[in-house]
């Protein structure tokens, strides 16, 4: 009877046991979701689903080796897994066999020396090798571990397969580290690199603990160098950044940011410290944030606007040596008014442009000024000159009746008197704030080109600011203005600095991207999710690189110097702080403080 209840309680057991399985069968599991719908095997590789995948493990590595030397495969546009096994092997046992070897390796040598035989370099140098590590093995300086190195290699078809396959392969042979597919073995190597744990390959070799250390590929770049400027801490290992921008092949930087992410309070920073170096330092301020600090260093501050006695005649010519080229001169700058007149008047036909032309030589004819060097030191012609010359050109009229709100209707006077004022040293702000939507760029064209014909026959070391640079990119004749200046700066000892904040109306631009390729140095700050997509293909940012500039503090991101990157965040001083911050909150703190004192 007893035999007969656990046999049948065995039964009941294995019946509850497979309908607790038919239960589960319907159940969704996180297997489920992360299981290949297919897999097929072949001996040189498997295919997942749509992809192909290839694994590669490493043979052989060679004697010397530099340190970081998988950083270059890692930072492979390629889409491929590294699996890394590292077995710790008991010390004892390896130096009970190197004292084995070493005896063996000692008694040849000796024999070798008493038969007068040829020196055996690869003998003498084993030897070397297996003292040291004797050495290193009992004083506790090394340890001895085994080592797997795998490489999973996905692609969409065969043919990228095998070319991504050949690219890690010459990569690494060119270090003298190679490789061999895993032939006959995909599944177990494709198993090797999962997120496991598990070598189901284990093809290993020995390393000692400072050999291993070269193996590390995720090495931070040190930024500081022996002078320059302090741009920040280097977030990977709190070194400094400390870099001179003027000593890259050429000083331009370009910062991208969210609104509020500190873009510009960075900038002032590096005005700041940069100024302390005796360079000279010319702002565009859309948005009048730099008046405090042009008030803290003593600089100018030459507001821009309808109601402003400060005033720039975009006729001027730059004053030019002897020995200066005349004629060039005048017609870059008839070039330079062709543009204006394009963002000012709308896009001109190609008959009108002819007609422009025209009338802008006759309007410096007015004032006797040809491509004779000594004519050119004449009082420049002004807008209202060129609205005459307009009026009396027969096919002209529509010009003259476009230009006249700038000569005599509701924009008069800003852009058609002479300039009274001069480019001082130190810190200059031009400050554009109070002037209409529809103004700012024909400004910003005038301010810079003024900017452009002072520094280019003044040389020494400046930067030119332009903050939120995104609005000369909406018309091409700006953009292509700011575009020459970034690629001619260098040969005038200028850096030029663009900051914006609409990423996409930037980079949108050809003369944007141009603008970006010829900027030695990037800051990239907090971006919005719009517009990561634009900037990560601008810059070929990593994954781990898109989620750090999005989930990056104000005053985080990324400093881009030349062919290095880190992570960087943005540090002040106390007073630093207190002269570039444009926290609203703060400023008014400030405010109030000043009145009571």
């Amino acid at each position: 009877m007893a035999w007969f209840r656990k046999k049948k309680k065995t039964t009941e057991e294995a019946a509850e046991e497979q309908a607790r399985k038919t239960f589960e069968e319907g159940l969704f599991s996180v297997r489920d979701l992360i299981a290949p719908a297919a897999l097929a095997l072949s001996a040189s590789h498997l295919q997942l689903n749509d992809r192909y995948v290839r694994t590669l493990f490493v043979l052989t590595y060679p004697q010397y080796i530099d340190t970081n030397w998988l950083t270059p495969i890692i930072n492979f546009d390629t889409s491929f897994d590294i699996s890394m096994h590292i077995y710790p092997v008991d010390s004892t046992n390896i130096m009970k066999l190197l004292r084995r070897k070493v005896t063996e390796m000692e008694s040849s040598l000796r024999l070798n020396a008493e038969r007068g035989a040829i020196r055996d370099p690869e003998l003498e140098i084993a030897y070397q090798d297996a003292e040291e590590l004797r050495d290193g093995l009992q004083r506790g300086l090394e340890k001895f571990f085994h080592y797997a190195l795998y490489f999973t290699i996905y692609a969409k078809n065969m043919e990228d397969l095998d070319a991504a396959t050949d690219r890690i392969e010459t990569a690494l042979g060119g270090q003298l580290v190679y490789t061999k597919q895993a032939l006959m073995q995909m599944q177990a190597g494709f198993n090797s690199t999962l997120p496991l744990g598990d070598d189901e390959l284990k093809i290993v070799r020995n390393m000692t603990s400072s050999s291993l250390s070269t193996t590390f590929p995720f090495v931070s770049p040190d930024l500081t160098t022996n002078e320059g400027v302090l741009y920040g801490i280097n977030r990977h290992n709190n070194s400094l950044i400390l870099f001179d921008r003027f000593k890259l092949e050429n000083a331009n930087m370009v910062v991208f940011a969210k609104s509020g992410a500190g873009k510009s309070y960075a900038v002032k920073l590096e005005i700041l410290r940069s100024m302390m170096q005796g360079v000279d330092v010319i702002v565009i301020d859309p948005e009048d944030e730099y008046h405090t600090l042009a008030k803290a260093v003593g600089g100018s501050y030459l507001p821009i606007s309808l109601n402003s006695d400060k005033r720039i005649n975009p006729f001027d010519l730059p004053t030019l040596g002897p020995e200066t080229d005349g004629e060039t001169n005048l017609r870059s700058a008839i070039i330079a008014l062709l543009g204006l007149m394009n963002l000012m008047l709308g896009q001109l036909t190609p008959e009108e442009d002819a007609l422009m032309d025209q009338a802008i030589r006759e309007a410096y004819a007015l004032r006797d000024i040809t491509e004779n060097v000594a004519s050119q030191k004449n009082p420049a012609p002004t807008m209202q000159d060129l609205s005459q010359v307009l009026s009396n050109i027969e096919g002209a009229k529509s010009l003259a009746q476009r230009l006249e709100k700038y000569v005599s209707g509701t924009f008069s006077g800003i852009f058609n008197k002479p300039t009274n004022f001069g480019l001082d040293r130190g810190l200059v702000v031009f400050n554009i704030r109070d002037l209409e939507e529809s103004l700012r760029p024909i400004a910003m064209y005038i301010v810079l080109n003024y900017i452009w014909n002072k520094i280019r026959f003044e040389k020494r070391k400046r930067l030119l600011i332009i903050d939120e640079s995104w609005v000369m990119m909406q018309y091409e004749d700006s953009a292509k203005f700011l575009y020459s200046i970034a690629k001619r700066a260098r040969k005038y000892w200028l850096g030029l600095t663009t900051i914006t904040q609409d990423v996409e109306d930037f980079l949108n631009s050809d003369y944007g991207k141009a603008v970006v390729s010829n900027s030695s140095l990037q800051l990239l700050f907090r971006q919005s999710p719009a517009s990561i997509d634009i900037v990560a293909d601008t810059f070929n940012l990593t994954e781990g690189e898109k989620f750090l500039l999005l989930e990056s503090a104000v005053g985080e991101g990324l400093f881009f110097a030349g062919t290095n990157h880190a992570a960087i965040k943005v540090v002040a001083s106390y007073i630093e702080d207190k002269i570039a911050t444009s926290d609203p909150e703060q400023l008014a703190q400030l405010a109030s403080l000043s009145k009571i004192e």
